[in-house]
């Protein structure tokens, strides 16, 4: 009875936390938040992003929103929303709550479940936006419902700003943070789309990152062209082989070794939690950057090449005109993220050389963004720490480049601070954002359900 009786208790403790939360109102509610927004394949091209926002705005008004606070901006297929909570003007300048409700295209035929149906095991919900970033519409959504149905009034106007095209154009991320009068004062903005906890893969903590720059977001269109032929007259000028070898030499083309104040400890925070091999190459970049050894150990790891220095990498192909034909043209997009204070006129003149082809064609793909870094504020980071520390005691909070880019870009650019801060804790070789089958686990998901009322009542209370 007493081997019984220990066994029990043993498997209580190890039972997720989730199972204590998982039937209280704002969990059931944001549960189904997180799955009917899953379940809009919020996808470019299928015109869907407009009728998530009438969802959501439905579930506003339902507690107590009115028609004045809730805004839905049409622009083309896709639309922007603003939701005002107003604040009782003891702080006269607003605070931005971002995320983006478009997602990136999933097939049913190459996933294992269906992508826009959200599915669940013991472990993991799936589907696509599970992660990015419908988990942080949801958050936010239902934080601003519990919030209501609380009766809080915040010290001045909170705004979600959620946008239809993060993932392609940034139409409306552009016109939300230039051409919102309401928006435009705001003294800074909350990002759900990235930062958060880092794991390892025992799942313990072992940073908490806070995104406070972003790489520059930039695509070059590549063309060789010909006078092509018969294909059973070949020729040794080949639009496609020549490209090829240009595309080949980007690929062998190492960018310089880069950093900041801020990525050095980033890697020294993390290096000295994740341990081992890794975490000593982290240690080692962060005591002396120019330490090759160390820099190229972090190149080979997905993970964090991108923190080390500027990256270029062909992500698409077109070429020819028919099966029996010489190539005629040959196109490649080159997609870049580019280190903070490196210009795109560097590196477009970088990859013109390293192509060594002079016949080349370089095209830069729409206007690239280049924002500054934001500067860390107490409050802020208060606040934050408040949030984290209610989940992982002690855990260390640190200011992160990412490699990627989101909406912030858009918003730091035009003047208003931006600091990204994901109510997720993850492995980071578990984030499949962007790719096949992709999850989060369940554990964060219910673990983080407080994360945005304890930082919002933080900043905003009375």
């Amino acid at each position: 009875m007493i081997k019984i009786l220990s066994l029990t208790i043993l498997l209580l403790a190890i039972m997720p936390t989730f199972a204590a939360v998982k039937d209280t109102p704002h969990a059931v509610k944001t549960l189904e938040i997180y799955k009917t927004i899953i379940e809009i394949p919020t996808v470019a091209g299928r015109g869907n992003v407009p009728e998530m926002a009438e969802y959501l705005a439905k579930e506003f008004r339902e507690v107590g929103f009115t028609d004045d606070d809730i805004q839905i901006l049409p622009t083309g297929e896709t639309a922007g929303m603003i939701v005002r909570y107003q604040g009782d003007g003891t702080v006269k300048r607003p605070i931005l709550l971002l995320g983006h409700m478009d997602v990136v295209e999933a097939l049913d035929k190459d996933w294992e479940r269906p992508p826009f149906k959200l599915a669940q095991d013991d472990k993991y919900f799936y589907g696509r936006g599970t992660i990015d970033n419908k988990l942080g519409i949801t958050m936010l959504s239902s934080t601003f419902i519990r919030l209501k149905k609380e009766g809080f009034i915040p010290n001045r106007d909170m705004f979600l700003v959620f946008t239809g095209d993060e993932e392609t154009s940034m139409v409306t991320t552009k016109m939300l943070a230039n051409e919102r009068p309401e928006l435009a004062n705001a003294e800074y903005a909350l990002n759900s789309d990235a930062g958060g906890g880092d794991l390892d893969k025992s799942g313990k903590a072992i940073a908490y990152l806070v995104q406070a720059a972003e790489k520059t977001y930039v695509s070059f269109e590549l063309t060789l062209r010909n006078k092509g032929g018969h294909s059973s007259r070949p020729r040794p000028d080949n639009a496609i082989y020549e490209l090829s070898t240009a595309l080949l030499n980007i690929r062998d083309y190492h960018f310089p070794v880069r950093w900041s104040d801020m990525t050095r400890e980033f890697f020294k925070v993390s290096g000295a939690q994740l341990g081992g091999e890794l975490g000593k190459a982290m240690t080692a970049f962060a005591d002396d950057p120019s330490n090759k050894k160390a820099s190229d150990r972090l190149e080979i790891e997905s993970s964090y090449v991108g923190t080390t220095r500027t990256t270029c990498i062909t992500t698409m192909l077109k070429a020819g005109h028919a099966e029996n034909a010489l190539p005629q043209s040959a196109t490649a997009t080159v997609n870049c993220r580019i280190f903070p204070r490196v210009s795109v006129a560097q590196v477009k003149q970088t990859l013109q050389k390293v192509v060594k082809n002079d016949a080349i064609e370089f095209v830069t793909l729409d206007t690239p963004v280049e924002s500054p870094i934001s500067e860390l504020r107490d409050d802020v980071m208060g606040a934050i720490k408040k949030a984290v520390h209610a989940r992982y005691p002690e855990l260390q909070i640190i200011a992160y480049m990412e490699s990627g880019g989101t909406d912030g870009m858009h918003f730091r650019k035009a003047g208003i601070p931006t600091w990204a801060l994901s109510s997720a804790f993850m492995n980071p070789d578990e984030m499949f954002a962007h790719g096949l089958n992709e999850r989060l686990p369940k554990k964060t998901f219910y673990d983080g359900l407080d994360h945005w009322s304890i930082i919002l009542k933080e900043l905003t209370g009375n």
